[in-house]
């Protein structure tokens, strides 16, 4: 079959029976390149619209895992049925791709935005996140079927589809990786929506530019373009007072520190003489009775050692509230504190406001920092420590839950000394009881030596009126005799010889569990813990 071409004109489109309009036969110069540079735009786009809708959810309501999978589930579902619905595309198929364009830019630059705003002033974020991810994932499929029949005209159907799918993978990849390097940690993401925004309307800009001729609505166009980019702008340089009116509804006290690292979001907030620390939504501490906490997990264990400790390693804890009670012991020779973001104790250090929580701990000069993971810290070290001190977040996610795993603790249990002691925070037995007992039971289960004895374990708990009923768990190569334990002749606010024997007791209600053991193939504290939390409108920790 042969097709008619009109004689008016180089920048003709020309019409194809089974494929709509083409690019003119005498196409303006470099215009494949610049169709091609569309596409990595446009796929970056894309996967930076998924990975927010991602990040965000998580980091508001909590269970990632859970999270990203909707997200990812209701994107490639949307992509299909975009790309299902690009077929019954016939007529001005560059028009439409400028349109699509236009509210993909609109539609997923506010969507950081709309999610924050839903989940501050509404009680529908989950089907506002679903209809959302159905929106932006049915437009996004839309655009390179679109695209490859674009450019038809000016490659066969073997390279355009080798060009346009090689280039959107390259084009994802690029924003995989400036996503969690440079995007969340300089712009944040509410200001990162907004700028992809504008990436997805400058595409439309140029299909006008470059099709301007077969294009007989262009000033509607220009309109739609121009509100869409004057929108955005606006968006743009506002994230950042907007994102903050948001948290100030979400926080009940003022924040006087708010900061997106590469590793997670921090707020510190002020009331009075009460200031609280925030990472990703959930509080890690208030300083009207963090010393409860801080001073259950760290004296015990400094004081259950046959003789004082000198060589100590806290993993977590960067603000420096358990180094605080650490260098009370005079004994000690040395600590070494490992937490992975830099930002954190950067503030608890330098911030003369957040430094004084801690006593100024962190410039104590046996204390020394080092920012990385707790268990790559492990594996590269060949030190021995008298007693490791384990404070990290709760396990709310797999990236968490390896560190209260049988394997972390058998890794663990090769840096103590003969006689040397861990303890670990383990939640809350009240609110996550099977949680709780779950990394008891590990410990329990953790055999330093493959097949040879098991880690003694001592479970204790305290009252924490910010979090309730707190859980720690102790545990050692040798027996543990909680009745031995001594203070030292520390100063403290909440501890004292007498009460330290009823930490180790535990209500009915609250005790002992059977649970499986936490291993790195089955995770299983995770669910635990997400599923002990469910029943209780509580900020997890």
């Amino acid at each position: 079959m042969t097709t008619k071409r009109p004689a008016t004109g180089p920048h003709q489109l020309v019409e194809h029976p089974t494929d709509g309009p083409r690019l003119p036969k005498e196409a303006p110069r470099g215009s494949s390149a610049l169709l091609l540079a569309s596409i990595f735009v446009i796929a970056a786009c894309g996967l930076t619209y998924e990975l927010v809708a991602g990040a965000l959810s998580s980091y508001l309501i909590g269970n990632s895992v859970w999270q990203f999978s909707l997200v990812i589930g209701l994107f490639l579902t949307a992509m299909g049925i975009g790309a299902f619905l690009s077929r019954y595309v016939d007529k001005n198929l560059i028009r439409i791709f400028i349109q699509v364009e236009i509210w993909v830019g609109i539609v997923g630059g506010a969507l950081p935005l709309t999610l924050f705003v839903a989940f501050a002033l509404l009680s529908t974020f989950t089907p506002l996140l679903v209809g959302l991810c159905l929106l932006v994932g049915t437009l996004v499929g839309l655009e390179i079927p679109l695209l490859v029949r674009i450019l038809r005209r000016q490659f066969s159907l073997k390279e355009a589809l080798g060009n346009v799918l090689s280039i959107d993978y390259l084009g994802a990849l690029a924003a995989s990786l400036l996503f969690p390097l440079v995007l969340v940690p300089k712009l944040g993401m509410v200001r990162t929506g907004f700028l992809f925004g504008l990436f997805n309307v400058a595409v439309a800009l140029l299909g006008m530019r470059m099709f301007k001729a077969q294009l007989p609505s262009l000033n509607r166009l220009r309109l739609q373009a121009g509100t869409a980019i004057a929108l955005l702008i606006v968006g743009l340089f506002t994230a950042g007072k907007t994102t903050r009116l948001l948290e100030d509804l979400l926080y009940d006290d003022t924040i006087i520190y708010a900061k997106t690292t590469p590793y997670q979001r921090l707020i510190v907030t002020r009331w009075r003489d009460d200031t609280r620390l925030f990472i990703n939504g959930n509080i890690q501490f208030s300083s009207k009775d963090e010393f409860r906490y801080h001073e259950a997990l760290v004296h015990p264990a400094m004081g259950i050692t046959p003789t004082p400790p000198r060589r100590v390693l806290l993993l977590g804890g960067g603000d420096g509230l358990g180094v605080r009670e650490v260098v009370k012991h005079r004994g000690v020779e040395r600590i070494d504190l490992v937490d992975l973001d830099p930002e954190m104790t950067r503030i608890f250090r330098e911030i003369e406001g957040l430094a004084e929580l801690n006593q100024r701990a962190l410039r104590d000069e046996r204390v020394h920092v080092t920012n990385t993971d707790a268990q790559k810290f492990l594996e590269r070290s060949r030190e021995r420590w008298d007693v490791i001190i384990i404070d990290l977040p709760d396990p709310n996610n797999l990236s968490l839950g390896k560190l209260y795993s049988r394997s972390f603790y058998r890794l663990l249990a090769k840096h103590l000394t003969p006689t040397g002691v861990v303890v670990t925070q383990a939640t809350s037995p009240f609110y996550a009881t099977k949680a709780y007992w779950c990394i008891v039971n590990t410990m329990r289960a953790t055999d330093p030596i493959k097949g040879g004895p098991k880690l003694y374990v001592l479970p204790y708990r305290a009252s924490v009126p910010s979090f309730g009923e707190w859980g720690f768990s102790m545990a050692s190569k040798r027996p543990l005799d909680p009745t031995r334990i001594k203070l030292r002749g520390i100063e403290t606010r909440y501890l004292t010889e007498p009460l330290l024997p009823s930490l180790f007791v535990f209500p009915k209600d609250i005790a002992w569990r059977k649970t499986p053991i936490n291993r790195l193939d089955n995770q299983v504290l995770v669910r635990l813990y997400e599923k002990g939390y469910a029943g209780y409108n509580y900020a997890k920790p």
